[in-house]
Parts: C-alpha cells; sequence; structure tokens
C-alpha cells in the first residue's frame, strides 16, 4: 500500500503592490520565502511513524504542479498546508476523495476548524499528530478509518517518543534549509499567535540525544546543512540548551532559531550560540510602541514589560556576533499612524541587522480571531488566502484600512532601500571589530555587503 505526504508551499501575497515590493526589494519577503520552502517537518515525522509495510512517498504541490498530471498510485494521502492554502489543499483533497482515496489532514488550521476541514477529507486529525497517526493507520489497513481522531489529553505527546523523520524522502539537491525541532510550545500566550501552542498548551523539550540523531541523520546526507530550529521559543531552559549546544561544537553547523530577548540575559548561552554556529535568531519584538504591546501577551503582559529592554538586548546579542531577525506587527490595537516612523526609527537606533514586517493576522483559534470577530472587525468571513501576514482582512482601531496599506507600503520601500540595508549591515560590523564577545578573527566569516565606509 502506497501513502502519499503532500506538502503545501509558495505563500504568496495577494496585494499586488507588495507583490511588486517583493520583486524589486527582495529582502522584504525573505523570510516568507524561506519559511515556504522548507521541508514539512510534521510529514516526515508522520512518515517516520509509518509502518515499513507501507511505501511512503514526500511530495512538495509546487512540484506536483508542475507535472502533467497529480499522482494516482497512493493508497491514503496526507497533506499539510499552511491557512493561506488551506483553500487549495481542499480542492487538492477534493480530487482525491472523487477518486475514492482516503485523505487525511491535520495541524493547526485543521485542529482549529475540524467542521470545515471534514468536509473535504476523510478524516481528520485534531491536535499533535504523532500519537494519533499510527492509530489511524491501523484502522486504515482494517477498512475503518474514522472521520475523527482526536487526542486525549490535547497536547499530552511526550518528545521523548518522538521519531528521527524521514530526512532520506527528501532531494538533497532541493533544499538548503532542513529543520530540527528541539522543543514544542511556548510559555507566552500571545493573542496573534498560530504556531504550536494551537495544539498544546506545554511547553516541552526533546531530549538532547534525540535533536543529536537528528543532526546525525541530516549530516549523513548533506555536506554543509543550514539548520532551522523549528522551535517556537528555543532556550526557554537555559542548562538544558546549553548541553545540546555543547553537543553541537565542533560540527562545522550554522543555524537559525526563534526566541525571546531573554536570551540575551545569558553571557554563557551566548557564546555557546556563537561558537556552535547560530548565525541568526528571530524575535518578535512587535512593536516599539508600549501602547500597542499592552495586551497582546495574555498570561502575564510579558511583552509590553520588555520593551525598555529592546535595545540594550539586541545590541548584547549581536556583539556575540548572532545577527538579529527583528519582527514588528503593524495594525496592533495601539497603532496609530506614527507608528511606521517609530518603527523605522527605532530600526536605525537599533542597528537590527534584519527585519521583518507583516500586517496583524487573525489566524483560526487564534484569540485574535476570536476577539475581532467578536468585534465586527473581521472584512471577510473565512477569507484564508489572506492569511499570508502581508494581507489585511481586518479594520483596524485607529486608523484606516488605507492608512494602515499606505503607511506599510511607505515602511517597506523605507526601511528595505538599498541605502539602509548597507547602512544597517555596515553599523553591524564596525561593531564587531570592538565586541569583545566576538573577535575580530571571526569577521571575515559573518555575513555583510564589505562596504564599511
Amino acid at each position: 500500500m502506497k501513502v502519499g505526504l503532500i506538502a503545501m508551499s509558495g505563500v504568496r501575497a495577494h496585494n499586488e503592490e507588495l507583490t511588486q515590493l517583493g520583486l524589486t526589494l527582495p529582502g522584504f519577503v525573505d523570510r516568507n520565502r524561506i519559511i515556504a520552502s522548507l521541508p514539512s517537518l510534521s510529514l516526515l515525522t508522520l512518515a517516520a511513524l509509518t509502518p515499513d509495510r507501507f511505501d511512503v512517498e514526500y511530495k512538495e504541490i509546487a512540484d506536483l504542479k508542475q507535472e502533467a498530471t497529480l499522482p494516482d498510485d497512493y493508497d491514503l494521502v496526507a497533506i499539510s498546508t499552511y491557512s493561506a492554502q488551506v483553500d487549495e489543499a481542499y480542492a487538492l483533497a477534493d480530487h482525491y476523495r472523487a477518486k475514492k482515496v482516503p485523505v487525511v489532514m491535520g495541524g493547526t488550521h485543521v485542529s482549529a476548524l475540524p467542521s470545515e476541514a471534514g468536509k473535504h477529507c476523510t478524516s481528520v486529525l485534531i491536535g499533535e499528530g504523532e500519537p494519533l497517526w499510527p492509530l489511524l493507520l491501523g484502522d486504515f489497513q482494517k477498512g475503518a478509518i474514522k472521520p475523527v481522531y482526536s487526542q486525549t489529553p490535547p497536547g499530552g505527546y511526550d518528545l521523548a517518543a518522538a521519531p528521527l523523520p524521514r530526512f532520506d524522502l527528501l532531494d538533497p539537491d532541493k533544499y538548503n534549509r532542513i529543520t530540527v525541532q528541539t522543543s514544542r510550545g511556548c510559555p507566552h500566550r500571545c493573542d496573534f499567535c498560530a504556531s504550536s501552542i494551537l495544539l498544546t498548551d506545554q511547553y516541552k523539550l526533546k531530549p538532547i540525544a534525540k535533536v543529536m540523531a537528528e543532526l546525525d541523520a541530516i549530516g549523513q546526507i548533506w555536506d554543509k546543512p543550514f539548520i532551522e530550529f523549528a522551535d517556537d521559543n528555543s532556550f526557554v531552559h537555559y542548562d538544558h540548551y546549553k548541553s545540546l549546544l555543547r553537543g553541537m561544537m565542533g560540527r562545522g553547523l550554522r543555524w537559525f532559531t526563534e526566541a525571546d530577548i531573554n536570551v540575551a540575559k545569558d553571557d554563557e548561552l551566548l557564546g555557546l550560540m556563537r561558537d556552535s554556529g547560530c548565525q541568526q535568531v528571530l524575535i518578535g519584538l512587535e512593536s516599539p510602541r508600549k501602547n500597542s504591546l499592552d495586551g497582546i501577551e495574555l498570561n502575564a503582559n510579558w511583552k509590553m514589560k520588555q520593551r525598555d529592554r529592546y535595545l540594550e538586548a539586541i545590541e548584547k546579542i549581536q556583539s556575540y556576533g548572532i545577527t538579529v531577525n527583528g519582527c514588528f506587527i503593524l495594525g496592533l490595537d495601539g497603532d496609530t499612524q506614527s507608528v511606521f516612523e517609530e518603527v523605522y526609527e527605532f530600526v536605525l537606533e537599533s542597528a537590527l541587522y534584519e527585519v521583518q514586517i507583516t500586517f496583524l493576522t487573525a489566524f483560526p483559534g487564534t484569540p485574535l480571531h476570536e476577539r475581532l470577530t467578536r468585534e465586527q472587525r473581521v472584512i471577510k468571513r473565512d477569507a484564508w488566502e489572506l492569511c499570508t501576514l502581508f494581507d489585511i482582512n481586518f479594520t483596524p482601531k485607529d486608523m484606516t484600512i488605507q492608512e494602515l496599506q499606505e503607511g506599510f507600503l511607505w515602511l517597506a520601500k523605507t526601511l528595505y532601500s538599498e541605502d539602509v540595508t548597507k547602512a544597517r549591515r555596515r553599523k553591524f560590523r564596525r561593531m564587531l571589530r570592538t565586541s569583545p564577545n566576538f573577535g575580530r578573527k571571526r569577521l571575515t566569516d559573518t555575513e555583510g555587503d564589505g562596504d564599511d565606509d
């Protein structure tokens, strides 16, 4: 029996002006393109949980579109998708169901809206997929697949049981970044977050031995892999990650992850990140305005309380030669038309090496979506195709939609202009020359344009 694992990929903004801007200012959508080009770790994990009696094939929808017809030799299909591509995923599911092929869907969107997804597929997986997939396969073989598989208790999967993902199913020439998960969940609860916190309310760690085994497996396939830790928030537990990073030393790895600004608190941790090959850490700063940060983290208003540490934390992290990708959300309830200039000025002052700006986006299942729906501020109901982070589907609180759109366009054109980008790079490189946390001998190995005037 053959199982087809199909990953949706290639998310693209519907806003034509921003799409064109991405063509002229590549830095504007670089991070979005990277995310869209990453292999689906969830499907590779399901593949590892599939018994050898099944043949397994991993495909990207972008590759299938280039073929004359869709594969027709599958006995079971599992589809992974972003919210922005769920309609296309539903069409794909409808295609296979019309051919009497059972289709399974899961992930954050499906877990948030199982009834919607259930109209297009044979079975939905609600929650973490690892404990549910083997049960579904057993029922499938008996010819008794159920319409719903729900995790009990929710979010209770132990990452100590995590299998080694089937990295061997990937074409080594196609992917230049490979994902490894070292933790799942996040201790914070931001109202807009549509990450794995929708699947689990626990923050849990994968045992170090498991992570190292995955890195070893990747190293056997790729000579110089770039690793992307698929974590919502790495480094929550310093001692655990210090041990992991020590194990990563001397492997010639380059890697990237997401974290919060607390990473700047521990010099030993930063030194280990530097020496184990960390190239960049992405941090959700969200806004330079306290009014805009107020209330977006629902547990303890944590993000607003950290605002005064932003500049110091960015300087500290980058002094180790680790670039910071600072992420900002435009359209928060505390935003006015002045926020665009404030973000620009903050970026210049902080010398962030990379910047990502997005629109506030109400993903299904998030507290933000529930609130905006309740306040009747969602413009078009169920318009999941607009969940790209670069499209607007809500009414801002203290500015018009046009003002949000125009301000965003101005900020993107200004921040990602060649002059401003080069100025940030130069400032970063000049800082490294005198940083006691970096060392001049490493300077030639860092990213940069080399223009230091």
